[in-house]
């Protein structure tokens, strides 16, 4: 997914939170036309995108959608284009700026109802529902979509595309398959994450001349490179493995070490000074012949070493009882905690496992993808996909810790209710081991000194950009390894910290 024009940094609003902005744009003393700007906008990216001398087709919507779509359709036909509207709506009903929008639409064609069998066009405009839309489609509506997206025609979408949920990125039923979204004021959440980004195709941001952080502070942010490229400052000449801190990674159960190194080996390659493994498998070796750096224990030995900068607790740990009590251990501790994989399962299934790391004076970090997620709030994975952000919101709250709910679109969030929805990374990372290893990468992050905020969010940016940066070279996303990660990871923070 690429963004284009979108000054840094780039705040995200939900639907309630653009309502606000445009009543607010409504009570200036000089209200700007925000419909006019919209579609005209629209059709300055339309002219950028269909080919010369071809034909446009718009559908427009029953609502302010719609009006932008009128809007774009008389600028594009004023610009000599053929331009051809399927509007199946009341024009009684839409509203005053809509309806004058269809009336200078009609002064110079007329609406189709349908979409024509035989026609050729350049370039298909979706202007048939905006933001507002929380149900799936229906009747004539889905017809529409699935006619539009069966013409292999480019679609450029207003706002979002018809049909997906601009809060959660949900799919509800047919949606619009956009390869360019021009999206109004500021970015939505539904454009960047769920099912948004194999929906909205490269996104065009227009404020459309309004400065939405004057009108309505942000809780949302777009995590993206210039946000973390700098968190991490370069070391000095004069160094040692001590400065860089040790990190701890508790798991490793029998017929799962793999996941405990693969965080070990992480975090070591991503610069912590020392790395132990605690395995709670007593018959594992200790040595990894691969990374003979590794420092690997018993899980007790581990939690009695005194030197520890950060525990990540999780990887391989399983769900025995032993586990548990380790688990117990390692909430009880003073240090900085990343809990991944069975620690959650684990602490899903414990109300006073889950008050103890909510009470931590400590800072507590979680890394759940969504079933995680759904066993820790007592709900479905599906609620958890049509609730991304707020799941993740409720999660920081009620944990009193740092949370990225992992999946397209990634959603980080801190117990303040500040979040940030991740614009890196692509389906490689949907393969064993790979959560593994971002929980190692923000182990030492950690361990190297970065507050708990910084650590998630260059963690979660970085490990996406490793299996982005490995896909542009076609090492992936098919049979992109967790092992390969690492190594892209690793230089990538290096480019990053050092030019």
């Amino acid at each position: 997914m690429n963004i284009y024009e979108i000054p840094f940094p780039n705040p995200i609003y939900s639907t309630d939170q653009m309502r606000e902005i445009e009543a607010q744009a409504g009570r200036l003393p000089s209200p700007p036309p925000l419909m006019a700007r919209a579609g005209l906008a629209a059709a300055e990216i339309a002219r950028e995108l269909a080919p010369d001398g071809s034909a446009i087709l718009v559908l427009a919507g029953p609502g302010n959608n719609g009006g932008d779509a009128f809007v774009a359709a008389t600028q594009l036909k004023a610009w000599w284009y053929k331009v051809e509207v399927v509007f199946t709506g009341d024009p009684n009903l839409l509203s005053a700026d809509a309806r004058v929008a269809y009336s200078a639409w009609i002064e110079v064609d007329a609406c189709l109802d349908a979409i024509p069998e035989h026609g050729r066009w350049g370039l298909v405009i979706d202007g048939l529902f905006g933001i507002g839309l929380t149900r799936p489609l229906e009747g004539a509506y889905v017809e529409l979509v699935n006619q539009a997206n069966d013409l292999n025609v480019p679609i450029l979408a207003l706002d979002i595309p018809s049909g997906l949920n601009a809060d959660s990125g949900h799919a509800m039923g047919p949606v619009i398959r956009a390869a360019h979204t021009v999206t109004f004021l500021a970015l939505k959440p539904g454009l960047l994450t769920g099912d948004g980004p194999d929906h909205s195709g490269n996104i065009w941001l227009r404020t459309l001349g309004l400065d939405t952080q004057l009108l309505c502070p942000p809780s949302g942010w777009l995590l993206e490179r210039p946000l973390v490229a700098k968190l991490l400052p370069p070391r000095p000449l004069n160094s040692h493995k001590a400065r860089f801190g040790s990190v701890g990674v508790l798991g490793g159960a029998p017929g799962m070490a793999g996941a405990a190194l693969l965080a070990g080996r992480a975090a070591l390659k991503l610069g912590a000074g020392r790395v132990y493994l605690g395995l709670i498998d007593d018959s594992a070796p200790r040595i990894d012949g691969l990374q003979p750096e590794l420092m690997l224990r018993s899980a007790h030995e581990l939690l009695a070493l005194p030197n520890l900068s950060c525990i990540v607790a999780g990887p391989g740990m399983g769900q025995s009882a032993h586990a548990v009590q380790w688990l117990k251990q390692a909430i009880e501790s003073e240090l900085p905690l990343v809990l991944d994989a069975d620690a959650l399962n684990l602490l899903a299934q414990d109300p006073e496992l889950q008050a103890q790391v909510s009470k931590r004076k400590a800072k507590t970090i979680i890394t759940p993808h969504p079933a995680e997620a759904a066993r820790l709030i007592g709900a479905s994975t599906d609620d958890v996909r049509y609730q991304r952000v707020d799941v993740a919101t409720i999660l920081a709250t009620r944990l009193n810790s740092f949370v990225v709910l992992k999946g397209a679109g990634s959603v980080c969030a801190q117990p303040n209710g500040a979040w940030y929805l991740n614009g890196s990374g692509n389906p490689g990372l949907a393969s064993a081991g790979t959560g593994d290893v971002l929980a190692g990468i923000i182990g030492a992050l950690l361990a190297q000194g970065m507050i708990p905020r910084d650590a998630l969010l260059l963690g979660v940016f970085l490990h996406g950009a490793a299996a982005d940066e490995l896909s542009a070279k076609h090492i992936g996303p098919v049979g992109l390894t967790a092992s390969e990660v690492i190594d892209a990871a690793r230089l990538l923070l290096n480019q990053w910290v050092y030019g």
